[in-house]
């Protein structure tokens, strides 16, 4: 081969690898999905025209087992699929929604909170949990088997 062909060759050889790592960059993985988190006001908004409960997660920059909670729990399949396909999820920084926090009664982190559609408080919950202990409760409150058995009850019938 000449030289002149070699340099097409290699320029068609750089585009077609170029072109091909572009559309595989654009296919968007299973790992990829993620929690659509919503303001306080919208999330309100859309639980009562959907009808959906609320999620609400209270959270800080600085506040190591919120970053643990984002990075393993709400990073897991099933639970990303399931605040997905049942909740209106909101995401709230108490830092800069001090009056927000304050309503809820947030004096640790993360605090999380369940509302009905129309945005009337079910539970709180303190802390940090594993995708593991998340998805019973979210399945027990979305099912509302709250108001007629205790969550033990619940996980022990779900085995």
């Amino acid at each position: 081969m000449t030289w002149k062909k070699n340099i097409k060759v290699a320029g068609v050889f750089f585009i077609l690898i170029i072109w091909i790592d572009q559309g595989m960059a654009a296919a968007p993985s299973e790992s990829d999905k993620s929690i659509k988190w919503y303001s306080y006001n919208e999330g309100m908004r859309l639980g009562k025209q959907e009808g959906k409960k609320i999620f609400i997660t209270f959270h800080a920059n600085w506040c190591g087992y919120c970053k643990k909670m984002d990075q393993i729990t709400f990073s897991n399949k099933d639970v990303i699929d399931y605040i997905s396909n049942n909740y209106i999820a909101v995401k709230v920084n108490s830092d800069q929604e001090k009056q927000l926090a304050a309503n809820y009664q947030v004096s640790g982190l993360p605090t999380h909170w369940f509302l009905d559609a129309s945005g009337e408080n079910i539970t709180k919950l303190p802390g940090y949990m594993t995708p593991e202990q998340f998805l019973p409760i979210l399945k027990y409150i979305q099912t509302d088997s709250y108001k007629t058995i205790k969550f033990d009850e619940f996980v022990k019938n779900s085995k």
